[in-house]
């Protein structure tokens, strides 16, 4: 029994070497795994009835075995040999499925699978693949700035962890880069990590911008391999700032130049459309050559009328690339004579002009007492309803704020003037005594009675208007009596009388004054017939001329007619002549 089963030992190392060498049984399959499954690997065999047991294999590179598991077919044990990279990690099943967890790429190996009988050996190979999907690639080392056509490194593209390796593409607002001399370049490198056997795969662009690329995203891409087939991962979007220079410059006025006025601060603002703008320039003010070197901006305080012209700013470095604007200082004059306050007496003259000087057409407003004229005033002889307080105001009205005002205010005096009116009562009992009085300052009234030489101070006054005002006394005369009206104010003393007779005396009533409303109404009454007198005069006129003509034509053709009518007698008496010579 011992030899025989001796025999038998030697009989299955035979077999195992033989099938090391002859390496029957099953084609090639595949096994793909993500890094870090589980790697499952079914034996593909049929379990013969006679089996003695299974084993799973790996190769080498230069082909030599190195067996890593062993189950009996009779015991139903499972061994595992003592290989240090896949301790803790195999696991063989019943039907000799070998499972490899924690997959590694050094697990990329052609394993074979074995079933021994008695008096063969079945062998199925599997070749293992394993993937390892990379990192989202990302955009580093970018530049803070790219300038238009220079060639200039915009940055790398990195993925790490890959296997096996991968393919960096870049893109410009979603289109593939192709490599272009001068234009496109691109850098492809990768490096296996000697530890993990991931590979480092990194893309370096050098790239030439234009205006065109001015918010252009740039992105690039990682295509790589997994168990499923080709896969690609995108970066995030980069845009970058494009450096680009000046090719314009133009200048701002603050505030609008069309609503400077004098007195304002202007403030100039040069800009430059290069990326980044210019930091300085040079202001050209009017009848300066040289500019002044400033920031994008230059203020001038409190701007007079003669600061008005052409303004201009430039570049530093290129001060043919000019702009310029033309900024006009509005303002407005305003000469008012007289003004103040001026006295003048009734009677007088008073030429009054409000002379305007603008830099455009201004409007001029004529104010008295508040309440507007609607003519400037004039005054050839002065009244006192002409005094008061006026204002001529000017204004542009395209220039806000700007606007100007001088006032004269106006004091007519005169001495006092009196006018005395008596009027008896329809009863016949009394009598109304009225002393109109005129003159500014206001003048005082005073009344005496003759003979007693008394003050009478039970008197009525109205309302002082325009100078004027009246004071009344109502009294029944027993006999006849003067009455004497006194007016004094700072200028002189006016004094007037008036006989009253007694009460049962019949006299002659004088009229009273009339008011200047009910002057301004009678003299409007006086315009008006005035005005249809002249009209009828004119129709009468015009009638006459129109019959003179009509007379004149029916004349002449009176006479042409007897004038025909004359030729024919004389014509009949000179045939009757000579038919009488003729006999």
């Amino acid at each position: 029994m011992a030899s025989k089963a001796a025999s038998s030992c030697r009989l299955v190392f035979c077999l195992l070497i033989s099938a090391a060498v002859l390496r029957p049984g099953l084609g090639w399959y595949t096994v793909n795994s993500a890094y870090g499954d589980t790697i499952v690997m079914p034996c593909r065999l049929s379990v013969p009835q006679n089996l003695m047991f299974g084993k799973w294999k790996y190769e080498k590179p230069d082909g030599s075995p190195v067996f890593i598991a062993f189950r009996s077919s009779t015991k139903k044990s499972v061994q595992y040999d003592d290989v240090p990279e896949y301790k803790d990690r195999l696991n063989l099943s019943e039907n000799y499925t070998l499972s490899i967890s924690n997959a590694k790429i050094s697990d990329e190996k052609r394993f074979v699978c074995m079933l021994v009988t008695e008096d063969n050996v079945f062998e199925a190979p599997t070749v293992v693949k394993v993937f390892k999907q990379p990192s989202k690639p990302e955009i580093v080392s970018k530049a803070p700035f790219l300038e238009t056509e220079q060639l200039k490194k915009l940055g790398e593209c990195i993925s790490k962890d890959s296997y096996p390796d991968g393919n960096i593409t870049w893109y410009r607002n979603g289109k593939v880069l192709q490599p272009l001399e001068g234009a496109v370049v691109i850098i492809f490198k990768k490096q296996m990590d000697p530890v993990t056997q991931l590979y480092i795969m990194t893309s370096s662009l050098e790239y030439k911008t234009t205006k065109a690329d001015i918010q252009m995203p740039f992105t690039c891409s990682v295509t790589y391999y997994g168990p499923s087939g080709q896969k690609t991962v995108y970066s995030e979007q980069a845009v970058f700032d494009i450096y680009y220079p000046t090719e314009q410059v133009t200048i701002q006025v603050l505030p609008s130049k069309n609503a400077i006025k004098e007195g304002d601060n202007i403030t100039l603002k040069c800009l430059g459309n290069g990326n980044p703008p210019p930091e300085e320039f040079l202001f050209y003010l009017p009848g300066q050559p040289e500019g002044i070197r400033s920031s994008n901006t230059y203020t001038l305080a409190d701007v007079r009328r003669n600061a008005t012209g052409d303004y201009k700013c430039s570049l530093i470095d290129k001060k043919s690339m000019i702009a310029s604007t033309a900024i006009t200082v509005h303002y407005l004059d305003l000469s008012l004579n007289p003004s103040g306050e001026v006295t003048k007496q009734i009677g007088d003259a008073l030429p009054v002009s409000c002379t305007i000087s603008a830099s455009r057409n201004a409007t001029v407003v004529w104010m008295k007492d508040n309440i507007r004229l609607r003519s400037s005033p004039s005054f050839s002889s002065l009244h006192y309803q002409d005094a008061g307080n006026y204002v001529c105001e000017t204004a542009l009205q395209e220039v806000e704020g700007l606007k100007k005002r001088e006032s004269l205010t106006l004091i007519v005096e005169g001495k006092p003037q009196i006018k005395m009116t008596k009027k008896t009562d329809p009863s016949g009992l009394s009598k109304t005594i009225i002393c109109h009085v005129e003159g500014f300052p206001k003048p005082a009234i005073q009344w005496t009675i003759t003979g007693s030489g008394s003050v009478i101070n039970q008197t009525e006054e109205s309302p002082y208007i325009n100078g004027r005002y009246y004071s009344k006394i109502i009294i029944s005369p027993e006999e006849n009596v003067t009455l004497t009206c006194t007016a004094e104010n700072q200028l002189e003393r006016t004094v007037n009388s008036l006989n009253v007779s007694a009460i049962s005396i019949p006299e002659h009533d004088e009229a009273d004054e009339i008011s200047d409303e009910n002057k301004e109404k009678v003299n409007d009454q006086a315009k008006l017939i005035v005005g249809i007198v002249v009209g009828l005069l004119l129709a009468a006129l015009v009638a006459g001329v129109v019959y003179w003509l009509y007379m004149k034509k029916s004349k002449t053709a009176s006479k042409h007619v007897n004038k025909d009518l004359g030729n024919l007698e004389e014509n009949k008496k000179l045939e009757e002549n000579n038919h009488k010579t003729e006999a």
